[in-house]
């Protein structure tokens, strides 16, 4: 199992509708995240500065293939689709993503 941790700005226009959208997850877009082998999947949000930090639990053996099936799943596409023009990327991400990586450096289990 590997822990993954990431940071995107959400815009202050569209938090209204990324929480209603993330109160009533489409049961398909659950279905994939599981098929993904990703377990214990949380987002949080801290205002004012509205950020959202992603958290989840990656328990397969193959994370690039997982991740690749995920992003080539038309119903995700079609969430992704609804989700990203509510989210700012970081101008500090990394070339390539989305969602800013961290890195961990503490862990107490």
């Amino acid at each position: 199992m590997k822990r993954y941790a990431a940071l995107i700005g959400l815009s202050e226009d569209g938090k209204a509708d990324y929480r209603k959208l993330h109160a009533a997850v489409w049961p398909a877009v659950l279905a994939q995240i599981s098929a993904s082998n990703i377990r214990n999947y949380s987002i949080f949000l801290k205002e004012p500065e509205n950020l959202l930090f992603s958290y989840f639990e990656y328990h397969g053996s193959d994370y690039a293939g997982d991740m690749a099936k995920m992003a080539a799943d038309p119903t995700t596409q079609d969430w992704w689709a609804l989700n990203m023009p509510l989210q700012r990327p970081l101008d500090t991400r990394s070339d390539g993503e989305w969602w800013a990586d961290m890195t961990e450096i503490f862990h107490h289990a």
